[in-house]
């Protein structure tokens, strides 16, 4: 991933993406053995999505 995403469609695609990873992670994760370090990846998927947006969000205004 090492490439600049400038192209609001592009950025709009990455976030997309982003998304569906995450969701595909949390499809695949066994309730009952999830532990603490399963909800921190979780979280800090979350995190680095949002931190994403905001950065994008910039461009766009």
């Amino acid at each position: 991933m090492g490439n600049s995403v400038t192209d609001q469609d592009r950025q709009i695609d990455y976030l997309k993406n982003r998304l569906e990873m995450f969701m595909t992670v949390i499809d695949s994760i066994d309730p009952e053995s999830t532990d603490v370090e399963d909800i921190d990846r979780l979280l800090k998927m979350v995190d680095e999505i949002e931190e994403k947006y905001k950065r994008f969000k910039k461009d766009w205004e």
